[in-house]
């Protein structure tokens, strides 16, 4: 596989699931309010639409390839900051492993960041 592909791949293995994590917070944006405002945070429910549009929004500019480095750095603290305020309680398991899972996708996002989108996307048609 070259590089281009493998670059394709990632972008599409990073995305998709955060598409489908913004889509599914417009689906029930009270239940996201409510774990927003269990942290403490207030304005939940404006939280929860911004968090939803920001997650389908930088799912879909990575999945196509657009300002991809941009993006990735900003899907990259976005993993940080929330794995910050929301999974920080280690003696629960499953909030360690959604912590080190969200840490481990800002790595592949600044892997991204880095590497570029490659041949297959808008920022290559641009000539970014």
């Amino acid at each position: 596989m070259n590089n281009n592909v493998t670059l394709l791949v990632a972008r599409i293995l990073l995305s998709v699931m955060f598409i489908m994590a913004g889509l599914q917070k417009f689906g029930d944006i009270a239940g996201t309010a409510g774990y927003i405002s269990s942290v403490g945070l207030p304005a939940a429910t404006p939280l929860a639409v911004l968090s939803g549009l920001f997650e389908v929004l930088g799912g879909i500019a990575i999945l196509i390839g657009f300002r991809t480095r941009i993006a990735a750095y900003l899907m990259a603290a976005f993993c940080i900051v929330t794995s910050l305020i929301f999974h920080t309680n280690f003696a629960d398991m499953a909030q360690m492993l959604f912590f080190m899972k969200n840490v481990t996708i800002a790595g592949g996002f600044l892997a991204l960041s880095v590497a570029g989108a490659g041949a297959y996307s808008l920022d290559a048609r641009r000539g970014a």
